[in-house]
């Protein structure tokens, strides 16, 4: 019994336990390359492979994604072993923060992350959006955002805080879109899903419809000029009805301090 790195051979044993985690299926398969190519792709095994969690490190904190375990072995504690030892390295490296992000009807795993001291930080709201050719919005790039006001940002499905440096890099990259209008704003983040191709990440904080509505139509457009097939947006609001905007699910963001 022992956790070690998983390798390319681990492929077909993992993703035996990684095909039915959601109604949908599972996205291990098509992150897996990638994992592990970065490393800290951590595997629990006990004379085959039982449970997998990847850990990514930023800065000074740990983000921790794809726990799965094989359901005839759960109820071992084997994702809080995994997990465990993924702080313990990250505390090597001086990470101060844990974060990982978990289904708000996932009562299990919430359980699981509470016994490890995480607490529910943030309720985070996804929704999908199809691009569609859209004139009719009026935006303007950001060329400068408060850290203190844009604490995190999602890249690639990973919930990182921001500091100066890092917002004017994305400002600088015209990465950053906003719409005012009464002194009521939306500010939208833009990235590229990294694991998967043709995926325009957004995240987005919103204070009207009618902001909400211009940004909205500039992501879609922006997502056909540039050949993005589908459009993720991560944010805290409940947004209104748009068509072709789709609520998917609410996410927990759990965080534990490390100190």
């Amino acid at each position: 019994m022992k956790i070690r790195e998983a390798t390319s051979f681990d492929r077909i044993s993992v993703l035996k336990f990684c095909k039915d985690t959601f109604s949908w299926g599972d996205y291990i398969d098509k992150v897996w390359p990638s994992w592990l190519d970065e490393g800290n792709l951590f595997l629990f095994e006990k004379q085959f492979p039982l449970g997998i969690c990847h850990a990514f490190y930023f800065q000074n904190q740990i983000w921790i994604e794809g726990i799965r375990i094989d359901p005839n072995f759960r109820r071992q504690k084997i994702a809080s072993k995994l997990v465990t030892h993924a702080e313990l390295i990250g505390k090597k490296t001086n990470a101060l923060f844990s974060y990982m992000l978990i289904d708000t009807e996932n009562k299990k795993s919430i359980s699981m992350a509470h016994s490890l001291n995480y607490e529910i930080f943030q309720t985070w709201n996804y929704y999908s959006l199809i691009p569609k050719n859209n004139s009719n919005f009026k935006i303007e790039f950001k060329k400068s955002l408060n850290s203190d006001f844009f604490p995190y940002y999602v890249d690639s499905w990973r919930w990182l805080e921001t500091n100066d440096d890092i917002l004017f890099d994305l400002c600088t990259q015209n990465k950053v879109i906003t719409s005012n209008l009464d002194d009521n704003n939306s500010v939208a983040i833009l990235g590229d899903y990294k694991h998967l191709n043709k995926t325009l990440i957004v995240t987005l904080f919103s204070e009207s419809f009618d902001t909400l509505s211009n940004v909205i139509s500039y992501l879609q457009n922006y997502a056909i000029e540039k050949n993005y097939e589908r459009i993720q947006i991560l944010t805290k609001e409940k947004l209104p009805s748009f068509d072709n905007l789709e609520y998917k699910i609410s996410f927990n963001l759990m965080k534990k301090s490390l100190g």
